[in-house]
């Protein structure tokens, strides 16, 4: 049987927040079914509200869906076997202002069971990958949006992750460091590493992807190929404005 690095089965996600006049629900998610096979890099698209946010908190374990079943290499997210194959950048990472790049990552290190010498190795690789190097003496209080994009994106490649869960890793960047991040993730993938992305970028996810889901009102409205959109007139952008018309 195969094991693909991420699979939804009928999954819904619905939020409750209380009201005046009682309880209110938001369903995120609903009847959400996909399969993403390993070693790819794959994108989600979709307007604000579509769910993608709420998709990547639920493939990392910091969700549980109100049905339907979650998988990650065939293990469920929230265990600590699918944790340690999983690497997240969060839409807006945070680090204490107070601490240096090295710092913050060996932190998270030692949560991913990092120690000793390959804790200081794995930090020294993360942040040359991630160009921090340069940066090494400043404090996080003194890094742009730009900078914390890099150290997000180190923190979650420090553990050499199989699946590495990025939501919207390019936000804030000039273009120079959007072209260095595209390039790592392209190596990260040629070593075999999965990639899920979401992003506003419908030019980056072209770039990236080989394939791309497509959430409206959280439903996938389409699943699309690199051979699909490359063929059509438009490219991806044509047909990601007809699916959520």
């Amino acid at each position: 049987m195969t094991v693909h690095a991420v699979s939804f089965a009928g999954v819904e996600k619905t939020y409750k927040r209380a009201g005046l006049l009682g309880a209110k629900y938001t369903t995120a998610v609903q009847d959400l079914s996909f399969e993403l096979p390993g070693g790819e890099v794959a994108g989600l698209l979709g307007l604000n509200g579509a769910g993608k946010t709420t998709i990547m908190k639920l493939l990392t374990g910091l969700l549980f869906p109100n049905a339907g079943k979650v998988r990650v290499f065939g293990l469920p997210p929230s265990g600590q076997d699918a944790k340690r194959r999983v690497g997240f950048l969060p839409e807006l990472p945070y680090f204490p202002p107070q601490v240096k790049p090295a710092d913050a990552l060996a932190y998270y290190g030692r949560l991913s069971g990092l120690a000793g010498a390959e804790l200081a190795q794995a930090v020294r690789g993360a942040m040359e990958r991630t160009g921090l190097e340069p940066h090494a003496g400043k404090r996080v209080a003194e890094f742009s949006k730009g900078m914390l994009q890099r150290l997000g994106l180190a923190q979650a490649l420090l553990h050499r992750p199989d699946l590495l869960v990025l939501d919207e890793p390019v936000s804030g960047l000039d273009p120079l460091a959007i072209h260095d991040i595209r390039g790592l993730l392209a190596s990260l993938n040629a070593e075999g590493r999965t990639v899920f992305l979401s992003s506003h970028s419908i030019s980056e996810v072209e770039k990236l992807c080989s394939r791309v889901l497509i959430m409206v009102r959280g439903r996938l409205a389409r699943t699309v190929k690199r051979a699909e959109w490359e063929a059509a007139p438009g490219g991806l952008e044509a047909i990601f404005v007809e699916a959520v018309k």
